[in-house]
């Protein structure tokens, strides 16, 4: 690690476990958020782009694994890859459901599948150098999402308004787990590309395309769904503008727009660790308390008694 860049906060570290939630979605309606397309559809994104990216991150994380010189960041990758595996899993579940209830989002995945397998995925390059190179920009753009997946799983897991607003607790609480499990292991990913690499410049780089490729392709996601809501007709299926996401914010319902933009120095800052932001001691305490999270632990513990 340079001396440019702030160490860890080494007490918060924990070992990392993929738990293996599940979720039924019989009971949940369209317009989870009751009364707003707009939220619901703006944070139903995640299923469409979560599964793909996620299957990527590990596809990444196994080449790399190999490169990882210190036993403690092994293990935490090996925790990650985990966590990541039963994300996209979970979020893959959710797909059914909205086919079943008139919006088939194949449209859309497919283009999400062809930016993370084709423009993302693993090329035809020989070995050494070139290769370990298009290896340590994917380690460097996944350090970057991550920053916004722990950014994101902070603010879910304070979204009190949504709540107040009679959320399907369904939905609230699989965003809540995993928004938690991002914020436990928010260091993993800027751990390695440093470990790996460390690089200022690519840092930066890297940066730009993640946060590009993602506003691109949440807006292109928030317009379909809009689009191809059978409930909805006329000018509101067409409505899904910036305007309507930075009310969202302000009303509490959607991350705000302000927040999203002071993170940006932060992560650009040379003196960067994700251990310095969000709260490791709420994450756990949200884990201890998810009714999906508890119901995978409760099952656990009878298997082992069984066994």
């Amino acid at each position: 690690m340079s001396r440019t860049q702030a160490r860890p906060v080494e007490s918060e570290r924990i070992a990392l476990k993929a738990r293996n939630v599940s979720f039924s979605w019989e009971d949940t309606p369209l317009h989870w958020v009751p009364g707003d397309p707009f939220t619901t559809h703006t944070i139903n994104v995640l299923h469409l782009l979560l599964p793909a990216g996620e299957r990527w991150f590990v596809q990444v994380y196994k080449q790399a694994l190999p490169l990882i010189k210190d036993d403690r960041l092994r293990e935490d990758v090996i925790g990650f890859i985990g966590q990541e595996a039963m994300h996209s899993q979970s979020h893959d579940e959710v797909l059914p459901h909205l086919r079943e209830q008139g919006l088939d989002p194949t449209p859309y995945t497919a283009q999400v599948d062809w930016f993370f397998e084709k423009l993302l995925g693993d090329r035809t390059l020989p070995p050494g150098r070139a290769r370990r190179w298009w290896l340590l920009e994917r380690v460097a753009i996944i350090a970057a999402i991550e920053h916004y997946t722990a950014f994101l799983g902070d603010w879910v897991l304070g979204a009190a308004e949504l709540d107040r607003r009679g959320a399907d607790p369904t939905m609230l609480d699989l965003l809540r787990w995993h928004g938690a499990e991002e914020v436990e292991h928010r260091s993993v990913a800027f751990d390695l590309f440093t470990h790996l690499d460390g690089g200022y410049r690519r840092r930066a780089r890297t940066w730009a395309s993640a946060f590009s490729a993602l506003l691109f392709l949440w807006q292109r996601g928030v317009r379909f769904f809009m689009a191809n809501d059978p409930t909805l007709t006329g000018p509101e299926a067409a409505k899904a503008s910036f305007k309507d996401f930075y009310d969202r914010g302000r009303a509490g319902v959607l991350p705000g727009t302000g927040a999203m933009l002071r993170s940006i120095p932060r992560y650009l800052g040379r003196d960067y660790h994700p251990s310095h932001e969000f709260s490791t001691a709420q994450a756990v305490a949200y884990l201890a308390a998810s009714p999906a999270a508890l119901a995978a632990e409760q099952a656990e513990r009878s298997l082992k008694g069984a066994a």
